[in-house]
């Protein structure tokens, strides 16, 4: 993550959300005289917030961990030849 203060931010701001977007890097702007603010982009964020989202609904949590312990086994499901062929044309 880049660090700079806001006039630095300020004075190459174009170029700094362009990194953002394009890089998917996140850019902490320190600000003297009060808190810190993040810029990322709009991708990022909603990433962020779709795995915030999963990660705080416990039943989708616990169906990511039956399926690893599944994976894990061995024991998951195993679609036939044919199954897979169907579901590559999809």
């Amino acid at each position: 993550m880049v660090t700079l203060s806001v006039n630095k931010f300020r004075a190459n701001l174009k170029s700094l959300v362009d990194k953002a977007i394009e890089e998917h890097e996140a850019i902490r702007i320190n600000r003297g005289a009060g808190k810190d603010f993040i810029v990322l982009s709009a991708e990022d964020w909603e990433r962020e917030q779709e795995t915030i989202f999963v990660l705080r609904n416990q039943s989708l949590m616990n169906q990511v961990a039956e399926s690893m312990a599944t994976y894990v086994r061995n024991s998951g499901f195993k679609p036939t030849l044919e199954q897979l062929d169907e579901i590559n044309r999809i």
